[in-house]
């Protein structure tokens, strides 16, 4: 292969994860709007009533649209999940989040669907700024506010008269495993927390894949995102990236992998940013700059469960967060599985053991 264009490709790939790439802080004028308290009722939303779920709607759950706002005023769009076979005693619940640049629709309402088949109260929630969550503009992301939407999703759950606010635990899948991990380690609330194939975006926007960018290559990388943020202040608009998971022949595996969910309909959806859709162009650059899992070590004395594909092209990942955590936690590598074999291969995600893993210690 010609060296200049594998190091382009491999530049490129670095400042996209997920199929998706990273984001930027929002607009100034965003910011100065977010007054509103997280517990503040949020306005009134449309949000799709139709079941356009890539899973079937089980008998065992109940299930509602939910809307609440994190503490920068975003109105956030949610899935409740309650067990059918419910006492009225208040008991355990779990937020889920995630992959990076998917919606509700898709990996996260699996798990809390299937959780709440085992008994818990679950809410799988679209990001700030993406799916049927408000925000403007569209498509982007940003390693504080999508860590303050877990903690307003938690905001949320533990007022709800079903369940025991001492009692809540968190899933973090792809991406959002290290969302999850960094908002554990700040919100003493989270009692425990499960990543699932688990992407540490800051470590591989600011490094790249297996920390192989140079100083050089993201020197240039930021010098092009600092430059488009004139290009963007001109327009009074963002600039997005060409669309995600389109295969134009070449890509690594994982990059098929990726195609092979989001753009079939083994997982497509509209609403989706990895289906066919784009994030702004200077979506790498808070991430690049803000370290997520530095205080990793302080979940601990709440307990951790990491799990991986041994195939995963990110497990190092999880290997490397596993080993900055403190005790009491666990690494859980699963057999043969892929990176998305995570997100919708019932035969190898583990619910047997996540079930397990909250049974025990959210009591």
């Amino acid at each position: 292969m010609n060296p200049n264009l594998s190091r382009r490709r491999a530049l490129q790939a670095a400042l996209s994860v997920g199929g998706a790439s990273l984001a930027a802080l929002p607009s100034a004028a965003v910011a100065q709007s977010a007054a509103r308290s997280t517990l503040t009722t949020a306005p009134a939303m449309t949000l799709t009533e139709k079941w356009d779920k890539l899973f079937p709607k089980s008998p065992k759950v109940d299930h509602q649209k939910v809307t609440f706002s994190n503490r920068y005023g975003i109105t956030l769009a949610g899935d409740l999940y309650l067990p059918k076979a419910r006492t009225a005693a208040r008991g355990p619940a779990i937020v889920v989040g995630g992959p990076f640049g998917a919606v509700k629709e898709q990996v996260s309402g699996l798990y809390a669907q299937t959780l709440a088949e085992r008994g818990f109260a679950t809410l799988a929630f679209d990001g700030s700024y993406t799916g049927e969550s408000g925000g403007q503009p569209r498509n982007i992301a940003s390693p504080d506010i999508n860590t303050e939407d877990f903690s307003a999703a938690v905001d949320f759950i533990g007022l709800l008269p079903q369940v025991d606010r001492e009692r809540i635990g968190m899933i973090g899948v792809c991406g959002w495993g290290g969302m999850a991990l960094n908002a554990a380690a700040v919100d003493k609330r989270i009692k425990a927390v499960v990543s699932s194939t688990m992407y540490d975006l800051s470590r591989v926007a600011a490094r790249g894949y297996n920390d192989r960018m140079t100083l050089a290559e993201r020197t240039k990388a930021l010098e092009q995102l600092s430059r488009q943020r004139w290009a963007d202040a001109e327009k009074g608009a963002p600039a997005y990236q060409p669309p995600y998971n389109v295969l134009k022949g070449g890509e690594a595996q994982f990059l098929v992998d990726y195609h092979d969910y989001y753009m079939t309909p083994r997982g497509y959806h509209p609403r989706a940013v990895n289906s066919g859709n784009a994030w702004t162009q200077t979506n790498p650059m808070s991430f690049m700059n803000a370290p997520q899992l530095t205080y990793i070590a302080e979940i601990s004395p709440r307990p951790v469960l990491i799990i991986h594909g041994e195939k995963a092209h990110s497990r190092y990942m999880s290997e490397t967060a596993y080993a900055a955590a403190a005790e009491p936690k666990e690494l859980l590598i699963i057999p043969g599985a892929s990176h998305v074999d995570l997100y919708d291969n019932l035969q190898k995600i583990p619910f047997d053991r996540i079930n397990a893993f909250f049974k025990q210690h959210l009591v």
